[in-house]
């Protein structure tokens, strides 16, 4: 009789441990995906920020301004008789 009763509160101390060990275990997952979840939820918000980015420059490509910009600064192309001047004194 008392076998028993020590095979059954052995055997509830075991089940009792192996509870304990899956909770903690089962924490340490959700801890861990509750930050990669942060972390993707920031890479989303960055890119969202970035797409309206080249939203506004795909719809400003066209522009005049945006066209006389490029040519100025990529291909140093100016207006006939406008003088452009650069300081190399600093």
């Amino acid at each position: 009789m008392k076998k028993k009763k020590l095979y059954k509160r052995l055997l509830i101390i075991l089940v009792l441990i192996y509870a304990l060990f899956t909770l903690l275990n089962q924490q340490k997952i959700l801890k861990q995906y509750s930050e990669n979840s942060k972390e993707l939820a920031n890479k989303i918000e960055d890119q969202q920020i970035y797409n309206a980015e080249l939203v506004a420059k795909k719809e400003s490509v066209n522009s005049k301004e945006f066209i006389e910009q490029t040519a100025r600064e990529m291909l140093e192309m100016y207006y006939p008789n406008e003088k452009i001047y650069i300081d190399k004194g600093m």
